[in-house]
């Protein structure tokens, strides 16, 4: 699984014009299911995401968390952060999950979070989003479950 976490001032999400999903201070998380994830990589990358210190405290230090500053998630889900760029100039997704298995595994990580408490909104699974975002800092990071 991977995701790509950026610092945001604001995000929001759009499908057919319409504005499905919008956070303020918080994390725009783009989420790619990988072929033959598990649970232990979906718990990773949501514990990673809940806790990584990356807002700054009072110092101005990265020492809090999204959680720590009150902010939201919006998860959209990406199957092209699994894209293999190796060979020639198409990218192939073949690494990615069936999209009935990404769909349950990105539905899993929204719930987790939220019974998490973090306020959480999100895309539309499989629809052509528009994203919007002031990412803050900037601070964006990402995280592979395949790599920890």
């Amino acid at each position: 699984m991977r995701a790509i976490l950026q610092r945001v001032t604001s995000a929001a999400v759009a499908v057919a014009g319409e504005r499905i999903g919008e956070i303020q201070t918080g994390l725009l998380v783009l989420l790619g299911v990988a072929d033959g994830d598990t649970e232990a990589d979906l718990m990773y990358v949501l514990e990673k995401t809940a806790g990584l210190r990356i807002f700054s405290d009072d110092q101005g230090k990265m020492n809090l968390s999204v959680q720590d500053v009150g902010g939201s998630l919006l998860v959209v889900s990406q199957f092209t952060l699994l894209a293999d760029t190796r060979k020639g100039r198409r990218p192939s997704f073949n690494a990615s999950a069936a999209p009935e298995t990404a769909e349950d595994f990105y539905q899993r990580f929204v719930a987790l979070a939220k019974t998490r408490g973090i306020v959480t909104q999100t895309g539309r699974f499989g629809a052509d989003m528009k994203v919007t975002l002031c990412n803050d800092g900037p601070v964006t990071i990402i995280l592979d479950s395949r790599q920890r």
